[in-house]
């Protein structure tokens, strides 16, 4: 997911989002553990993506708040 695609979501969808890539993150390490994965790099751009989208829902969050103040 590219961060301009981020950028068009809203903070509730934003939200969505990091819960399903949660649990998605969450299965892939129990598979993981089981049996190897057969790419295990999606941990790696799981993990990222979660954290490219925490970033972009607290730019969103806190830009809320400053216009809110104004």
């Amino acid at each position: 997911m590219k961060t301009s695609e981020i950028r068009e979501l809203s903070i509730k969808e934003i939200e969505e989002r990091i819960e399903n890539e949660k649990n998605f993150l969450f299965r892939q390490r129990l598979n993981h553990a089981i049996s190897p994965l057969d790419n295990p790099l999606k941990l790696r751009e799981s993990r990222r993506n979660i954290a490219r989208l925490n970033t972009i829902l607290n730019q969103k969050i806190s830009e809320s708040k400053q216009a809110n103040q104004e």
